[in-house]
């Protein structure tokens, strides 16, 4: 059965007419527009619903607002987000088409995958909406109160404790992962299919150690099954005052966060980006953006391109660095 567009003209031109008789055109046209393609899209390369769509739909009306453009987020999830940012890779660089992309963005590659992309030189940084920072939880039947004491009772038990994450190379993985390796420790690890299923089973009292997103962590706050130990950001969240780093907590060096932000497929013309990256960075930074934002857990960090671009292509070189020095690999 053919579909509307494949209506005669002579019907399409008759419909026109009833739609203007009820007052409607407007209405359609817009409907129209949709259908060409002038609707502005933001990817994200996961199932909906998922921590990576979120930063995009909390300044999503903003943005539109501010470029007096109508944009919509569309998910094209499928082997571990590289189908939706392959897509992106190749989108026509109009600035129309943007990819939602996290830290994770370099992760396949590190892994020693080849996806149908170049992480770096198949996008043009846009701007970055903010950092989330995680949470070290432990079974609170530990004998252990701090990092120090953890880091000191896993020696003792080399792979006696596990830890649990969202996944394989998931960004609670590479946490985990990388804290065993700056701390010199050996856990088993517990891959689970996401975050919640992940840290109930250490609030079960099954699993010892997890990380999860300060978003989440008020659940757990008067939870006595288990201890929230430190964070994993360079200084304390503003939400949690008396939570310590791991940083000030044992391992001065230690800091891992996940950044949040916007990607155009490359060869994006620089007067678009930049009008982008400006709507971007005033939208992050208006009040009720940025109380949205740390709601979630994302401590907003609106900033221009080339500091984007420079945080983007030596962020690079630091996630290959956790992948490696973690040991993790494709399991």
């Amino acid at each position: 059965m053919p579909s509307s567009f494949e209506m005669p003209r002579r019907r399409v031109a008759l419909r026109r007419r009833e739609l203007v008789a009820g007052g409607l055109l407007s209405w359609a046209g817009a409907g129209m527009a949709q259908g060409m393609g002038n609707v502005s899209r933001i990817v994200v390369p996961f199932a909906a619903g998922g921590a990576r769509e979120m930063p995009a739909r909390l300044i999503l009306q903003d943005l539109e607002k501010e470029l007096g453009e109508t944009w919509i987020i569309e998910n094209k999830p499928g082997a571990g987000g590289a189908i939706g940012t392959s897509y992106v890779a190749q989108a026509a660089p109009d600035g129309k088409t943007l990819l939602m992309a996290a830290s994770s963005h370099f992760v396949t590659a590190a892994l020693g995958a080849r996806p149908a992309y170049e992480p770096v030189k198949d996008f043009a940084p846009v701007g970055l909406i903010g950092n989330q920072s995680y949470v070290l939880l432990i079974q609170s039947s530990l004998p252990v109160k701090n990092i120090a004491e953890l880091v000191a009772y896993a020696k003792k038990q080399p792979g006696a404790l596990n830890y649990n994450s969202a996944g394989v190379a998931s960004s609670t993985h590479l946490a985990a992962a990388y804290f065993c390796s700056m701390a010199g420790i050996q856990m088993v690890h517990i891959p689970f299919k996401g975050t919640q299923e992940a840290a109930n089973d250490v609030v079960g009292g099954r699993g010892h150690v997890v990380f999860v997103p300060t978003a989440g962590v008020g659940v757990y706050l008067n939870e006595p099954r288990v201890r929230i130990l430190a964070t994993t950001a360079l200084k304390r969240a503003p939400k949690l005052p008396t939570i310590p780093t791991i940083a000030e907590s044992g391992l001065p060096r230690f800091h891992f966060e996940s950044w949040f932000g916007l990607l155009a497929p490359a060869r994006t013309p620089a007067p678009i980006v930049a009008r982008l990256n400006a709507a971007i960075n005033k939208v992050v930074a208006t009040p009720q953006a940025n109380e949205r934002l740390q709601n979630f857990g994302i401590e907003p960090a609106p900033m221009n391109v080339a500091a984007f671009t420079k945080l983007f292509q030596n962020d690079r070189e630091l996630m290959t660095k956790v992948v490696k020095d973690s040991g993790i690999s494709r399991e």
